[in-house]
């Protein structure tokens, strides 16, 4: 028979026993959360060395456009932007007649030196290079903006709210533009025609003889915008509306904008460029004598876009080989538009 001491010995070891094996247990559920704890870690890094090499990649590409847009400046820090895409390439096509507006334009070659094209594909900008002209190729993840992009189309829409953001990038680094789509006809130097006192300024489809008449309906394929505070918070404030008119593209969204009352807030003020100097199919120049710069609005289509501007720039021809006096006396009249029409 055991006794007392004997017993108690054993309930000793037992508790002993058990008490190391609950240590264990928790010594090694310890291991397990820790070993996972440092993984999850490991993987966050990883996350975060990822981000950051992307954003020390974005600010490569942001040096690169700096030092273009330093080479094709104007002395007062402005240039001109025009997008360029795989479908307006092609021989003979849109991008061939906007370069020759230039060449045959009044006092437009000059201006070519302070053009900077902004290629959206490969083809484009490689095709943009071989003309020694500036180019930048504006990369947008995950889209193909190579093709002719179909009025109001998913790829349309991303196609023009890019073109907001990326202006707002030019604002912003200290740059002032006149954006050009590349079916305008530069014909005469637009400059001296600008407003000298205004910060914004938008061609429109038909001009109503004011050019602070928000009435006026504005066409974002011509835009003066000189970099400023104001101009900086626009273009945010108009790129963020995209959120609330995700249907519309971004013409449409400035329609509604101009009326908003924070532009009052933020001191910004439009100006809308009379069709007399700044023409287009809607609402084409009638005297040749002012006309600017025409632009192929009111036109679907590529080819027939294409038709009607050779044609515009057959009469230009035609206008410019008149003498003077006959140019000043009796000016002809377009003969477009036609496939337009």
């Amino acid at each position: 028979m055991d006794s007392d001491g004997g017993r108690e010995q054993r309930y000793f070891f037992r508790y002993l026993i058990r008490a190391v094996a609950l240590f264990t247990l928790v010594t090694l559920a310890c291991l397990v959360l820790f070993n996972q704890t440092a993984a999850t870690r490991s993987q966050f890094q990883f996350l975060t060395s990822s981000f950051s090499f992307s954003s020390h990649a974005g600010n490569e590409e942001l040096l690169g456009l700096e030092e273009l847009l330093k080479k094709a400046a104007m002395p007062d820090n402005t240039v001109i932007l025009s997008p360029l895409n795989e479908a307006w390439i092609e021989k003979g096509s849109i991008f061939d007649l906007f370069l020759e507006s230039f060449r045959i334009g009044n006092q437009t070659i000059g201006l070519l030196k302070h053009l900077l094209v902004v290629a959206l594909d490969q083809k484009a900008f490689d095709h943009c290079l071989g003309l020694h002209l500036n180019c930048y190729f504006l990369k947008t993840q995950g889209v193909d903006f190579s093709a002719e992009a179909g009025y109001m189309s998913t790829d349309y829409l991303k196609m023009v709210w890019r073109k907001i953001d990326f202006l707002r990038t030019i604002l912003e680094t200290g740059y002032s533009f006149v954006f050009t789509d590349a079916d305008i006809m530069w014909l005469r130097n637009p400059f001296p025609q600008f407003y000298p006192d205004t910060n914004f300024q938008v061609s429109c489809d038909k001009f109503r003889g004011n050019p602070f008449d928000l009435n006026n309906a504005p066409n974002t394929g011509l835009m003066y915008v000189k970099s400023s505070n104001q101009t900086i918070e626009f273009f945010k404030f108009w790129y963020k509306s995209r959120e609330i008119y995700s249907a519309k593209h971004d013409q449409d969204a400035l329609n509604m904008l101009k009326h908003d009352p924070f532009l009052r807030e933020i001191g910004f003020q439009f100006k809308f460029l009379d069709t007399a100097y700044f023409g287009g199919f809607c609402q084409p120049s009638k005297n040749l004598n002012l006309v600017h710069t025409m632009h192929a609005n009111c036109c679907a289509g590529l080819d027939n876009k294409i038709h009607d501007l050779k044609i515009l720039l057959q009469d230009w021809s035609s206008y410019t080989s008149l003498p003077e006096n006959e140019r000043d006396s009796h000016p002809p009249s377009w003969t477009v538009p036609q496939s337009c029409g």
